[in-house]
């Protein structure tokens, strides 16, 4: 039974498996625009992973990740919906989830898109992907974190080139910047993968890893202290070194017969 079971959706497709759940953003007609129904129902997919912990990643339909927030939608907000930060709120969220988000990136990753990928842990990208943040060409700023993420992960000065003056960035680019972790044919697979990497690592452990590496520099190494000490005492913990060293007496073994 899937813990989504009764739960409705309709901008994302949900599919729970196993030790990840992937989403699939699902308004092509509109070229995966983020519009208040597909938040509403993010804020759904985090509830249930805050819960219960998985790996989640995020794609877009039909060769695009997302085109931007709904302009329509964004043309008639005023003061009090910026204050109530919407599209800032659910990306925070996201990026807050105990487990490890991969965003897999195919055609457009723009404005709100592109936001969205960056509350992401890793972005994977196909060699088509087009990212940027153009909100200062339609009036408005780029809100909802790409103001404080982008320059974190590419660099200030390219950060601001592509907040002040709208530069958007391809598949080389992207990856030399370091706003994507690897171009891959199929990035959906590729996140899959990754997935597969995250999941042979014990649960516990990368989750207090993500948890200790956003806390600010002068909680460390406190918070490292107190990590670790979580871990010394879990059997995971004296499973898999108990295994490793198993494993390291029988080559000894084998290499002196």
């Amino acid at each position: 039974m899937s813990s989504f079971d009764g739960l409705a959706f309709e901008a994302l497709q949900v599919t729970e498996r196993g030790d990840r759940v992937e989403v699939l953003l699902n308004r092509p007609e509109v070229k995966n625009a983020i519009d208040e129904q597909m938040v509403t129902e993010l804020h759904a997919v985090c509830a249930v992973l805050e819960r219960e912990p998985k790996v989640l990643i995020i794609a877009g339909r039909d060769g695009i990740f997302a085109s931007g927030a709904d302009i329509a939608q964004l043309r008639e907000r005023r003061r009090d919906d910026a204050l109530r930060g919407v599209n800032s709120g659910i990306f925070s969220r996201i990026a807050n989830l105990p487990m490890p988000v991969i965003a897999a990136l195919d055609g457009y990753a723009l404005g709100g898109g592109s936001e969205l990928a960056l509350a992401a842990d890793f972005r994977i990208g196909a060699p088509d992907i087009k990212v940027g943040q153009p909100e200062t060409g339609l009036g408005i700023m780029a809100a909802a974190g790409a103001l404080w993420r982008l320059k974190e992960i590419v660099g200030e000065p390219l950060a601001k080139e592509i907040l002040f003056a709208g530069r958007i960035l391809g598949a080389e680019e992207a990856e030399r910047s370091g706003y994507v972790n690897s171009i891959a044919e199929d990035a959906l697979a590729a996140a899959h993968e990754l997935a597969d990497r995250i999941g042979s690592q014990d649960p516990l452990a990368v989750r207090l890893s993500k948890m200790v590496f956003d806390m600010p520099r002068d909680a460390h190494p406190l918070v490292d202290n107190i990590g670790q000490a979580i871990c010394f005492e879990s059997e995971a913990k004296f499973d898999r070194m108990q295994k490793f060293l198993d494993r390291k007496n029988k080559k000894k073994s084998t290499e002196e017969k």
